[in-house]
């Protein structure tokens, strides 16, 4: 039987343009709209709606398992978003410009 999910993917921030990260690090920022300074899992589920993902819940499921390190049910925006950002250009490369339209 094989486990998709078992492992923490790790991930890498390579050869990302600095506009796509900006405009990514810049959304979910915004989604944070109690202003605490941490992403609940409803305010990532938002982000991933904003880039009209076709399945924003396995996004937001994805990107706690691979951001939240702490493991508190929130991603802190000044210790965990670069793996949330990183995680959502892994998922979608070369078509952010067209999905914030």
């Amino acid at each position: 039987m094989v486990f998709f999910f078992s492992k923490r993917a790790e991930t890498k921030r390579k050869d990302i343009p600095k506009d796509d990260y900006d405009e990514i690090v810049k959304l979910f920022k915004r989604c944070d709209v109690n202003k605490d300074g941490k992403l609940s899992w409803e305010e990532v589920k938002a982000g991933f709606r904003k880039l009209q993902s076709r399945f924003p819940l396995y996004r937001t499921h994805r990107a706690f398992q691979m951001a939240d390190e702490n493991h508190d049910g929130f991603i802190n925006v000044d210790d965990e978003l670069d793996k949330l950002v990183t995680y959502a250009l892994d998922c979608y490369p070369g078509t952010i410009k067209l999905r914030l339209i």
